[in-house]
């Protein structure tokens, strides 16, 4: 019997603000140092997790895929500011983030980095890593002293939420890669993800408190040779001619001659297309922290990278919608229409990640005039599509946030918004300007897909279509998605 076993609150009200009982508050928990150390490692984890969605995401070539490792490095980002955040709290500045907490788990993470397909990608990033991660989380919940390690407790249990999310996407997107692997990459994936264990075993865990295994650890399979980074985007079988810009969709939204519910058709088209920006935003923040230390790095706090994890997340969800949008019609968009790759390819090809992030400002902050996402929304608002209406509403939040991201890290290294503005631009026109190459190269037609997409929406609707709307033919040729004239463009 312990004084503990008499103590009762008063009218016997839930105790110490709900934390913990008597019990476990007054039981031993971990030091501090102990605290950091595990934090530091988890944070090192969710580090490399971060970097391999990045490093990954552009060169995947299955859409979904491409948009889970999207969602999944923006979470990865937000856990890892909470960390950061949490071990500056516990006298420990410098934090010392950056050091690598064990060679075992760095050749372990190199290995996942380096997976030569997208099934052995998913099976060791969720199957060992991620789950690595959160076996370590939850040991510290075990050991820690609930009520003085609160404010560790709730950003872990935070954290465990989403990363068991993450983990159960992971395992049913493996499950459906396995059953379309060969054998014989199977058997071999399966001997990888045991040497993965021996590594994390031979670091002690995740969080470094099991007794370190070192007597068998393999070397490297996958890692033997350093990673090298692909900007050009890869897409699925679904999207046909993939360098198609023969229908200018933003010419279409501002013809008044053209029916809203119509025009909803383009901002489909437009929000799916979004595919792109994710695709130039990852090479944007993977080659800066590649570069970490010069002048194209920038020398961005944390801060700078978990804001444009957002933003590439937030592009992310809008290419969905768009997807969802044509769903809901009962409209097959991989049979009717193009979804280029022609921007992110432009821009990752050609310019810096300054040059990028210049072009991607410049575009958002166009958004914010009265023709930009206030108008989109209006056009959805008014064409009786209700689901076009809720997807603009906030994708126009979503903007509006972007380009405050924007002002906030790109124009503060300008003397003025006008300069920023002009740079820009400049940047914008130096990434798009392969539309006749492309043509004679014979990599695209630029085929008028418009009027087969209308006729199909007709169709659906029970209706005949007009002929001044089914002969919609202007291309990007010569103008960019502002409308603005290309440099150098004839006609």
């Amino acid at each position: 019997m312990t004084p503990l076993n008499d103590y009762r609150s008063f009218k016997d009200l839930p105790p110490l603000a709900g934390v913990a009982d008597f019990e476990q508050a007054a039981s031993p928990g971990l030091s501090v140092q102990e605290c950091v150390n595990r934090l530091k490692r988890y944070h090192y984890g969710l580090q490399r997790v971060w970097q391999t969605c990045l490093a990954r995401l552009t060169a995947e070539p299955i859409y979904e895929i491409k948009m889970g490792l999207s969602h999944h490095t923006h979470l990865a980002a937000e856990h890892i500011g909470a960390i950061r955040a949490r071990v500056a709290e516990m006298r420990h500045p410098p934090l010392g983030l950056d050091a690598v907490p064990d060679p075992y788990l760095e050749c372990c993470f190199d290995e996942i980095l380096n997976a030569p397909t997208s099934y052995a990608l998913i099976a060791g990033l969720y199957g060992k890593g991620l789950s690595a991660i959160l076996e370590g989380m939850n040991h510290h919940l075990e050991d820690t002293n609930l009520l003085v390690d609160s404010p560790s407790v709730r950003i872990l249990k935070h954290a465990i939420i989403e990363i068991e999310g993450m983990i159960e996407w992971g395992e049913a997107t493996g499950a459906a890669l396995k059953n379309e692997a060969s054998e014989e990459h199977v058997a071999e994936v399966a001997v990888w993800l045991g040497e993965l264990d021996q590594r994390l075993a031979a670091a002690g865990g995740l969080d470094g408190i099991q007794v370190a295994v070192t007597s068998q650890v393999p070397g490297p399979r996958y890692s033997k040779a350093a990673f090298v980074y692909d900007s050009d985007p890869k897409r699925d079988e679904r999207f046909q001619d993939p360098y198609n810009m023969g229908v200018h969709a933003e010419v279409f939204l501002h013809e008044d001659r053209f029916a809203d519910r119509d025009k909803v058709l383009m901002m489909y088209y437009r929000r799916l297309r979004e595919i792109d920006v994710p695709e130039m935003m990852a090479s944007i923040l993977y080659e800066m922290v590649q570069a970490k230390g010069d002048e194209e790095s920038g020398g961005y706090p944390w801060k700078f990278h978990q804001e444009m994890t957002r933003q590439l997340w937030d592009e992310a969800r809008h290419a969905m919608m768009g997807e969802v949008g044509f769903a809901k019609l009962g409209i097959d968009w991989s049979k009717l229409v193009r979804i280029n790759f022609t921007w992110s390819k432009g821009l990752n090809e050609q310019l810096t990640p300054k040059e990028r992030h210049a072009v991607l400002w410049y575009i958002e902050q166009g958004q914010m005039s009265k023709m930009g996402k206030r108008y989109e929304w209006e056009v959805g608002r008014d064409s009786g599509d209700h689901f076009a209406e809720l997807i603009q509403d906030y994708d126009w939040a979503d903007e509006v946030l972007h380009a405050r991201i924007g002002r906030d890290w790109y124009v503060e290294g300008f003397e003025d918004v006008a300069k920023a503005a002009a740079y820009g631009t400049k940047c914008w026109d130096k990434g798009v300007s392969g539309w006749e190459q492309w043509k004679s190269e014979g990599l695209t037609e630029h085929y008028n897909w418009w009027p087969d997409l209308y006729a199909e929406a007709c169709r659906l609707r029970g209706e005949t279509p007009d002929k001044e709307t089914a002969a919609y033919d202007t291309s990007y040729a010569d103008t960019r998605a502002d409308l603005e004239r290309i440099s150098g463009a004839s006609g």
